[in-house]
């Protein structure tokens, strides 16, 4: 069984930052891909973020250039640094993570808040 537990959310003004944590434990053999989705009140889960076992990144559109996925692999920890925080970034973020064996893992869900 594994479990993910994410950590970092919370209320910040418009312009500041968050550092989202998402770490996994248990058994598996290899995490083929981490990633960050979030959803907003009243919309669709959206990917925000990927990055496949070979370190290759990717980034919704929306927050290009201000969002960077980062890994620890000893700790098999996965992060989101957010900056530049716009009031359409309020959503909750989960991670998840694809593993071998086969199977698709997610975390709780933290709140990330961007209001004055």
């Amino acid at each position: 069984q594994v479990q993910l537990v994410e950590s970092g959310g919370g209320l910040v003004q418009p312009g500041g930052s968050l550092r989202l944590s998402c770490a996994a434990s248990g058994s598996f053999d290899s995490i083929v891909e981490m990633a960050w989705y979030r959803q907003g009140p009243g919309t669709e889960r959206v990917l925000v973020a990927r990055m496949r076992g070979s370190g290759t990144r990717s980034y919704a559109d929306s927050v290009k250039g201000r969002f960077t996925i980062s890994r620890d692999n000893a700790k098999n920890t996965v992060y989101l640094q957010m900056n530049n925080l716009k009031p359409e970034d309020t959503a909750v973020y989960r991670c998840n993570f694809l593993t071998l064996p086969t199977a698709s893992y997610w975390g709780q869900g933290t709140q990330v808040t961007v209001s004055s």
